[in-house]
């Protein structure tokens, strides 16, 4: 439905340095989000640096693996082809 109100503006593919990219920035937000909601509810910097930093490594790989997986699914893509005028 919504690809009809924004017509050719899905990707067909991913390069795997948009990958790391968006990898990168969105784990950027969450340790931000991590540090902050740990440290609210402790009120020890140690503590939710150390949360912060531990279940950060594993789901930046696991975000990272799922995206790439992701990407090979051809369900839900729409591809575009250049045609001979363009």
């Amino acid at each position: 439905m919504i690809e009809k109100l924004l017509p050719q503006t899905h990707h067909a593919t991913e390069t795997l340095s948009r990958s790391v990219l968006k990898t990168l920035s969105y784990r950027v937000v969450i340790l931000i989000l991590d540090f902050t909601s740990i440290y609210l509810f402790t009120g020890k910097v140690k503590i939710a640096f150390g949360f912060m930093l531990v279940s950060n490594v594993y789901t930046t790989i696991g975000y990272f693996v799922h995206e790439r997986i992701w990407d090979r699914i051809k369900w839900g893509k729409i591809i575009y082809r250049k045609t001979a005028d363009h």
